[in-house]
């Protein structure tokens, strides 16, 4: 049995996977920038918080990163529900791989605050600044020079990852290639042509990082 390919069919639905591709892109950033921030705070505490801080930054670093994203909101939109907290599909989506995002920066958010030289944080020390003010004015203007490029690689990681968001409803771009391809069969054609805007998603992300990482942090990172 030979297969035909109808390309013409496809392209006729680009509009539609173009929406879809803008609910990735803004589910990817989203998850992306709630992560770094969630990230930061856990980084710090496995850094410089107490016995409890640290206890519970490794216990949530744990959970997160030894089970699946897919389980995590799993429970987020069908087990929440049954103690009367309900999330639509796209926040249930979010708030499960924020959590999941969170947990894999911190650890190499960590990673940068054990790079800190321990002279830098006398001087802040000396001139009086608080902990978080020296964590945000020196300990986070340093690590970024240095764990730039592996946090941007997460995001194009994390960009591609937002394709489960299908299984939920959520119609970004894989979610609405499938439902067109539901209505006009035409699944290796839908599928092909979502792959390449896959590879136009990821550069584009790509380049803005490497562009915020330039203006921002003077840090100079490959675009592709």
């Amino acid at each position: 049995m030979h297969y035909t390919f109808q390309f013409g069919v496809a392209w006729q639905r680009l509009p539609d996977l173009w929406q879809g591709a803008l609910l990735t892109l803004e589910l990817g950033l989203l998850t992306y920038w709630g992560g770094a921030l969630l990230g930061l705070g856990l980084a710090s505490l496995k850094t410089y918080g107490g016995p409890i801080g640290k206890a519970l930054a490794n216990g949530y670093v744990t959970f997160f990163t030894n089970t699946p994203a897919l389980i995590q909101i799993y429970f987020i939109f069908w087990g929440l529900p049954d103690v009367g907290i309900v999330f639509s599909a796209f926040n249930a989506v979010l708030l499960g791989l924020t959590l999941n995002t969170g947990a894999y920066l911190c650890e190499i958010m960590r990673a940068g605050f054990l790079s800190v030289r321990r002279p830098e944080m006398e001087a802040a020390e000396t001139l009086g600044f608080s902990r978080w003010q020296q964590i945000w004015h020196v300990i986070v203007p340093h690590i970024v020079k240095t764990i730039y490029p592996a946090l941007a690689n997460y995001a194009v990681v994390l960009m591609l990852g937002t394709s489960m968001a299908m299984i939920f409803g959520v119609e970004e771009l894989s979610g609405r290639a499938y439902n067109v391809a539901s209505e006009n069969y035409r699944h290796l054609e839908m599928f092909t042509l979502v792959a390449g805007m896959y590879i136009l998603l990821t550069m584009f992300a790509s380049l803005l990082l490497a562009l915020v990482g330039r203006a921002a942090f003077r840090v100079k990172t490959r675009v592709f």
